[in-house]
């Protein structure tokens, strides 16, 4: 059975086998069912070898003994392979999860935090201001600081990239609101969309014509996109400084009047 190398290159990453592996499983895959001999001779596989391949191959769930002699194999379906690594990935990524929330608990941690605000040189509130990069590294530092508020958080961001993360949103104002945290909201887009986001979301919302992204909060600390359009290359500035964050806020009112 010839097999095209473009073909065995690929599935050996998407399963992360190795050559002899991939080579090995491709030729159950194509027989059904097969003794080692007969594999070695499809799959181009040294016999020697073979063996070996085939043990490692059972063991990782690719390929089952059949019963009876003289000894054969069957190749598993490439679909319940599939279920199996994606079940497989899930629940290594639960119990990585489960760690890393494990962590926050152990006297490492506490010693970490205490290094960061109690330090030799502690970094001084005043002096942080950062470039992001990044989506997810932008998003979670903005749910950071938001959730530090404690008076005020504008949100001034564009239709579209609302009505994508609605339910993000809907979670983000219902906890504000809970701690009795004020929300402006200005969204560009269609007016008449606007408008029906606000209804659902419950919220008051101005329209606005200004095509751009930030978010301040208390009026100390601002974090703008450097990009009109999420993607996964994000940018973003963060700022802790109260000049800029209070300038900011009165462009924030004077375009929300306009």
């Amino acid at each position: 059975m010839l097999v095209k190398s473009e073909l065995i290159a690929k599935i050996k990453d998407y399963f992360e086998l190795n050559i002899y592996e991939t080579k090995v499983w491709l030729a159950l895959l194509g027989k059904g069912s097969a003794s080692a001999g007969e594999i070695a001779t499809i799959s181009g596989v040294p016999r020697s070898r073979t063996y070996d391949v085939l043990e490692s191959l059972e063991k990782k769930g690719f390929a089952l003994v059949k019963l009876g002699k003289p000894v054969k194999y069957l190749g598993v379906k490439p679909r319940v392979i599939l279920e199996k690594l994606k079940n497989n990935v899930r629940s290594h990524a639960e119990e990585k999860l489960q760690s890393l929330i494990n962590i926050k608990e152990t006297n490492e941690f506490t010693q970490l935090e205490e290094l960061y605000n109690v330090g030799i040189n502690p970094v001084r509130r005043e002096d942080l201001s950062a470039s992001i990069k990044g989506r997810n590294t932008i998003s979670n530092h903005l749910s950071e600081i938001i959730e530090s508020a404690k008076s005020e958080v504008i949100f001034f961001t564009n239709f579209k990239e609302m009505k994508l993360k609605e339910k993000l949103f809907l979670e983000t104002f219902s906890t504000l609101k809970k701690k009795g945290i004020k929300i402006k909201v200005a969204l560009s887009g269609n007016p008449e969309q606007i408008k029906k986001l606000s209804e659902n979301m419950k919220i008051k919302i101005t329209p606005i014509e200004i095509d751009a992204k930030f978010f301040i909060i208390d009026k100390k600390e601002v974090l703008f996109y450097l990009n009109r359009e999420s993607t996964k290359e994000d940018q973003a500035i963060w700022l802790n400084s109260d000049f800029f964050a209070s300038a900011f806020a009165d462009l924030f009112e004077i375009a929300v009047k306009d």
